[in-house]
């Protein structure tokens, strides 16, 4: 038994009673450092001997728990392995390493000892979640024109408002010019990250398990990070073919992938004469490339809309036929006058031909609060206007609700004899 729950020991009694002969009971992560290499001396030789004489593991299922050794050593010593896990992410987890469903820490030692005496339920067996209700685009690209119009808060609170209601959703900063989801939510920053996940798609070592190990998990919202540069320099590591194939893994990884981008979208082949050589806009150009929407977020002010309307002629040729939604974000009346949504409406149909635009309005509040927790906004004041505005966006324009969907049907003609509602 490998717990780090304080009612292992207890649970190892229980079993006992119920005539299951617990060899061992050890720290979670334990069994996988034996495997790995990791552990040394009189450690390493008790878990030998316990795994030796073992018919099941069970095993608290945690990131530091479980890795591919472990899965593989047991197989080859025809040891199952009985997870016991709450929460998405121990399911991910499960799904992932090809383990069966994981069971609840707090179940009852009969129950247990039954399961043992039992065979393992098909993991690889539908459960029809991904069935269930729209599944929406799998990659999502968050763009804005220069002078940050909050791209980066866009992209977390919609990957957080993705992940409701099970969906497992990757948040990837490929930003190469000034990352910062990283900072905003109160991550380190030295660790693998999106660089890392690019190098291993080069060397076609990236698959599941490994965006498992090097990703960030933010809190218990479903939204597994993927960090971005530590330093602008090392930008040439974000070139276009490892960054489209760290996406296409990560789109077969999760149920969305929402990626935040820099807002320039020069070509440098167009002014320098070294075509061989690295872009430093190639991350952006192949997010986009890779993505089946994209969300293009516009400072709802005179200077945003304005550098907005100078850029959008470029994204469009940039995207092609791919989809995009305006968002325009901080919607105040006082950079704006009266009618700050009928001139921003205006503005944006008149002179860049875009009629449907999405609003966000200013909150520094939430914002304030979210950043000084570290957390998404969503997180911090769930129930904020900013929230709710983004929840109504991803629920209507993104992956539309039956609500949302039933709401744009046109209403029909009342009946004759009958007055219309």
């Amino acid at each position: 038994m490998a717990m780090d729950a304080a009612h292992g020991d207890d649970l190892a009694s229980a079993l006992g009673h119920e005539g299951i002969d617990v060899l061992a009971v050890m720290t979670a992560s334990e069994p996988s450092w034996f495997f790995d290499d990791a552990a040394l001396g009189d450690a390493a030789g008790a878990t030998a001997r316990a795994l030796a004489g073992a018919d099941a593991l069970i095993l608290e299922l945690t990131r530091e728990a479980a890795s591919a050794g472990l899965v593989s050593g047991c197989d080859r010593a025809g040891v199952r392995i009985v997870p016991l896990g709450s929460g998405r992410d121990a399911e991910r987890l499960a799904a992932t390493y090809g383990l069966e469903p994981p069971h609840d820490l707090e179940i009852e030692a009969w129950r247990l000892a039954d399961l043992l005496r039992t065979r393992p339920r098909d993991a690889d067996a539908p459960s029809g979640a991904e069935t269930d209700g729209p599944r929406g685009p799998r990659t999502i690209a968050v763009w804005g024109a220069a002078g940050a119009p909050g791209r980066s808060t866009v992209a977390i609170e919609l990957a957080v408002e993705l992940a409701r209601g099970g969906k497992h959703v990757a948040l990837v900063d490929a930003d190469a010019h000034a990352p910062s989801i990283a900072l905003t939510l109160g991550l380190a920053d030295e660790g693998p990250g999106f660089a890392a996940a690019c190098r291993q798609a080069e060397l076609g070592r990236l698959d599941a398990r490994e965006l498992t190990r090097i990703s960030v998990p933010l809190g218990r919202t479903g939204v597994d990070v993927l960090t971005g540069l530590n330093r602008p320099s090392r930008w040439p590591e974000l070139s276009d073919t490892r960054v489209c194939a760290a996406l296409a893994e990560c789109a077969r990884w999760t149920d969305h992938t929402v990626v935040d981008v820099a807002s320039s979208l020069e070509r440098d082949e167009e002014i320098v004469s070294d075509l061989e050589g690295p872009r430093r806009n190639a991350a952006t150009l192949a997010a986009l490339d890779a993505a089946d929407l994209v969300v293009a977020v516009v400072g709802a002010d005179p200077v945003g809309i304005s550098r907005f309307l100078r850029a959008y002629p470029d994204l469009r040729a940039a995207i092609g036929a791919t989809p995009v939604v305006v968002v325009a974000n901080r919607l105040r009346p006082g950079t704006m006058g009266m009618d700050a949504r009928g001139q921003v409406r205006r503005a944006l149909d008149r002179f860049g031909g875009v009629d449907e635009i999405w609003f966000l309005p200013q909150d520094p509040r939430s914002v304030d609060a979210a950043l000084l927790a570290g957390q998404a906004i969503g997180e911090a004041a769930p129930k904020s206007p900013f929230t709710l505005a983004v929840r109504r966006f991803v629920g209507e324009a993104i992956v539309p609700t039956p609500v949302a969907a039933q709401r744009k049907r046109p209403l029909r003609p009342a009946a004759k004899g009958r007055r219309a509602a």
